[in-house]
């Protein structure tokens, strides 16, 4: 099985704490559309006829397209080997899920959609110039519902400079009013080329305390766990049977192709990554940059993906990887972090307890190959 990412770059407005990828200028869309559908041409063999389990648009703001957009994506989709019944993802902003645009990507293959939300509180969406405000999310996702789509995703943020318990508490419990099946919560970070970072430079905005932070991820696990949403990543929570295939093929080591400006690629050998230039990808829709994963890079990426999730380390598939040398590494390393429950070994596993979860990235770190 593989996935198929297409970054579609476009925003009508950039969001100031987001570094990736995007582009206000919509004058081009036309000819990126085009460019995109070469593409799926050119790399029709990169993964090597595997079967497609996923599709996801992301971005930028992929319901910056229309319809016709999308149908020509589709029609150029077509020809690769499609599971029966793929889980196709379409990114969106809550302002532009209109009854008539939903009525308009209906009839299409999308059967998951992601609602870029952020927050119930509109002070904080206005603080991370967001263009919907709070009941425009609600109202689309209750839309999104009556046409009925019936798996849907919310993004939240947490960690956000004079974000309180009451107030962050207030944003989950009206997400979980909403009956989504999946949501994920991500901290604010200060990317350096995000606008908000140079406000941070400045001391115009404070950073919430790191206390804060923790309390605050307490209680989303908690609330969310009370719902009876499964934690089955460091950000993700799903109902039962809701889990995001696209991105657990990012923890897995499932292949990938992407497709579009800045994409990048995974076939198990090497990545591979498009320019993020609009005009010079539509000039030229192949790869401009690869990295080859050796065997230390392979190993690191392992620790790094799959101690995300709540399943953690299948010892076996290490051992199976990387041999038997490997494997005792990660040991030694992991065991101060399993005697202090930090990390739990359940069988022939090893993940992050919840205490773990607060302190991951030092211990991915120390589990790391560094020679």
């Amino acid at each position: 099985m593989a996935g198929i990412y297409i970054h579609i770059p476009f925003c009508k407005k950039r969001c100031v704490y987001c570094d990736f990828f995007s582009s206000t200028h919509s004058q081009m869309k036309d000819s990126y559309v085009e460019a995109v559908c070469k593409e799926l041409e050119i790399r029709r063999d990169y993964l090597q006829n595997e079967t497609i389990e996923t599709i996801y648009f992301g971005g930028g703001t992929p319901s910056q397209l229309n319809p016709g957009d999308f149908e020509k994506i589709f029609q150029a989709l077509s020809p690769f080997a499609l599971h029966p019944s793929p889980e196709i993802t379409l990114e969106a902003n809550p302002d532009d899920l209109t009854s008539a645009y939903v009525d308009s990507i209906r009839p299409l293959p999308f059967n998951r959609v992601s609602v870029g939300i952020q927050s119930f509180n509109d002070k904080e969406l206005k603080f991370l110039n967001r263009r919907h405000n709070a009941e425009t999310a609600i109202q689309a996702v209750k839309r999104l519902q009556e046409k009925g789509f019936a798996n849907i995703s919310i993004d939240l943020m947490y960690g956000l400079p004079g974000q309180n318990e009451t107030g962050w508490r207030k944003t989950i419990r009206r997400a979980k009013a909403l009956s989504v099946q999946h949501i994920s919560a991500y901290h604010l970070t200060y990317e350096e080329n995000a606008p908000l970072y140079n406000r941070l430079q400045k001391g115009l905005i404070r950073p919430v305390e790191e206390e804060m932070s923790v309390r605050l991820f307490e209680i989303l696990m908690d609330e969310m766990a009370e719902a009876g949403f499964e934690h089955y990543e460091i950000s993700n929570f799903a109902q039962a049977g809701y889990r995001s295939k696209h991105n657990a093929s990012y923890w897995n080591g499932t292949h990938y192709l992407g497709i579009g400006a800045s994409a990048h690629s995974y076939d198990g050998q090497s990545r591979q990554w498009n320019v993020a230039s609009i005009p010079k990808y539509i000039e030229s829709q192949t790869p401009d940059s690869f990295e080859i994963i050796d065997e230390k890079t392979a190993y690191n990426d392992f620790i790094l993906t799959r101690l995300r999730t709540a399943e953690g380390i299948d010892l076996e598939e290490l051992t199976s990887l990387f041999g038997e040398e490997k494997k005792a590494y990660c040991f030694r390393h992991a065991h101060k972090y399993v005697e202090n429950q930090y990390l739990e070994q359940q069988g022939k596993r090893l993940s992050l307890t919840r205490k773990g979860i607060f302190v991951s990235d030092g211990i991915m770190s120390d589990l790391f190959f560094s020679i």
